[in-house]
C-alpha cells in the first residue's frame, strides 16, 4: 500500500531497453483525501486513468525509441506515467512532461529513479486554465507528443489550442490514437491552425501479447 492506493511493478521492453515501471494496481484505485484532484475537475471515476500504462502509451514509447530527436526540445502532453518520456530521457533527449493530475509528478520522480535516469522537467498541464498565458520563445517546443488523449468530447478544441500555444513556428506533433471518434474534429482544428496532417496505421503486439490497433498521427507546421 502506498498512500491510499495500491501499486504494482512491471517491466516493459521498449526498443531493446528494459524499463521498470511503478503504476497503480488497477483502474479501481482512488485517493484524493484533500480534494485536490476534484478541484481541477478529476472525478473519482477518472482519477486512476493517469496511473496505468495504456496500449497507446506503449505504442508511443516504441515510436519514440527510434525517432530522430537530435537537439529537439520535446513536450509530452497528458503524459500520465510518461513511458515515452522515460524512453526519450534514456536516449538523451531534452524532454518535458505535462499532466494536470496531482499524483503525476510523484510517480514520475519515482520511475525516473527506478530506471537510473535524471529528473524530467514538468510543467502545468491544465489545457483550459493555460489559455490566457502567453509563451516566451524558451517555453516553446519543436516536437509535442501524446497518446490516447482525445477521449472526451471537448478535448479536440482545448488540446489543439494548448498545442498551438506551446509549439514553435516550425513544429511537429505526434499523437498515437486507438481509433477514437474525435480525431476528425481534431484534424480539422489543427489544419485551421496551419498544420499539415498525415497518418500511418499502427498494428503491433504489445506487452502480454496484447494486439494493438490504432493510428500514429503526425502534424507539421512550417513557419512562413
Amino acid at each position: 500500500m502506498h498512500q491510499g492506493y495500491k501499486v504494482r511493478f512491471k517491466d516493459y521492453n521498449i526498443g531493446g531497453e528494459n524499463f521498470h515501471i511503478r503504476s497503480l494496481l488497477d483502474k479501481q484505485q482512488y485517493w484524493d483525501p484533500e480534494g485536490i484532484a476534484g478541484k481541477v475537475g478529476i472525478s473519482s471515476g477518472n482519477w486512476s486513468l493517469f496511473g496505468v500504462i495504456w496500449p497507446s502509451g506503449q505504442m508511443l514509447a516504441r515510436h519514440m525509441s527510434s525517432y530522430t530527436v537530435n537537439d529537439l526540445r520535446i513536450l509530452e502532453v497528458g503524459c500520465g506515467l510518461a513511458l515515452a518520456s522515460l524512453v526519450l530521457k534514456r536516449r538523451g533527449a531534452d524532454i518535458t512532461v505535462s499532466d494536470y493530475h496531482p499524483e503525476m509528478s510523484g510517480f514520475l520522480k519515482y520511475n525516473t529513479g527506478l530506471n537510473d535516469l535524471a529528473d524530467i522537467g514538468t510543467m502545468a498541464g491544465n489545457w483550459e486554465s493555460d489559455e490566457s498565458t502567453s509563451k516566451s520563445d524558451d517555453e516553446l517546443f519543436d516536437l509535442i507528443i501524446g497518446s490516447d488523449i482525445l477521449y472526451e468530447r471537448d478535448h479536440f478544441s482545448m488540446l489543439s489550442a494548448f498545442i498551438d500555444r506551446h509549439a514553435k513556428p516550425d513544429a511537429e506533433i505526434v499523437i498515437v490514437d486507438p481509433n477514437r471518434g474525435y480525431i476528425g474534429k481534431f484534424n480539422r482544428r489543427m489544419q485551421m491552425l496551419g498544420y499539415m496532417f498525415s497518418e500511418v496505421r499502427a498494428e503491433e503486439t504489445l506487452a502480454d501479447d496484447e494486439a494493438y490497433r490504432g493510428r500514429i498521427l503526425t502534424y507539421n507546421r512550417v513557419a512562413a
